[in-house]
């Protein structure tokens, strides 16, 4: 981490000295203007690529998520001073495998299937002039899971032989406040760094697992639901984060 933040250091360091205006060279501005978007990618891997350089223990860099797998970070400017931020993420997955059932000699076809709902939104006020800007603002966010893997026998199910389970449906709400630091080092390229304060809500349902009971009917267990809730400062994942605004 100490290398990748050396690195992060000339990096920052070399774009001040080629770079002293609120322009490029051909007259591109540096900051993002009214109407602007951007996406947010975790450039953790990217700092550690370049710190491990030296020392033969290294792997390619990777394109990262911001913060929460899965969920499209991205803002929009309002003007120079204001951008509204969002976050999605809408999954849905299927899979189906088909071999014989053990203890029945029968086939059996499983299938399993996901659903994953994540939405974002909050708004970013900047302050400050040049390159070095601070931020700060609010967000909330709101998630919803569930799975359920279902299998269907060609033949009498054995007992005992699961026939469906479901896991219980996640829920999930949280509300921040932010506070951080963008540094601008080419033209609506920038890397950012933030903490947080806020709540976090999470909850599951009872799961509900059906089984055979190797006369054609079955029976169905019911596991217990679980909640957490905490109501503290974050760093959202540790990531430092490129933005590419366009």
């Amino acid at each position: 981490m100490k290398k990748s933040l050396l690195i992060l250091a000339m990096f920052i360091g070399g774009a001040v000295t080629a770079q002293d205006n609120m322009t490029s060279k051909k007259g591109t501005p540096i900051l993002p203007e009214a109407g602007d978007w951007s996406i947010g990618i975790g450039a953790n891997s990217t700092l550690e690529y370049f710190g491990n350089l030296m020392n033969g223990n290294n792997s390619a860099p990777s394109f990262d998520w911001q913060s929460s797998p899965n969920v499209i970070r991205f803002k929009m400017m309002k003007d120079e001073n204001t951008a509204y931020r969002a976050g999605v993420r809408i999954g849905y997955g299927s899979d189906k495998e088909t071999y014989e059932a053990p203890n029945v000699g029968d086939q059996k076809d499983e299938k399993t299937s996901q659903m994953a709902i994540d939405l974002a939104g909050g708004i970013q006020k900047y302050r400050g002039k040049g390159r070095l800007r601070g931020y700060y603002g609010g967000e909330a966010g709101i998630g919803f899971g569930s799975m359920k893997t279902t299998n269907t026998y060609n033949g009498n199910a054995a007992a005992g032989e699961t026939l469906e389970d479901k896991q219980g449906g996640t829920f999930s709400f949280a509300l921040r406040g932010f506070i951080g630091a963008e540094y601008f080092f080419a033209p609506k390229m920038s890397v950012s760094g933030e903490f947080g304060w806020g709540l976090d809500l999470s909850t599951q349902g009872a799961s509900d697992t059906k089984t055979a009971d190797g006369n054609g009917g079955s029976t169905s267990t019911k596991g217990g639901k679980s909640s957490s809730f905490s109501f503290d400062t974050d760093n959202a994942s540790g990531a430092i984060v490129l933005n590419l605004y366009f």
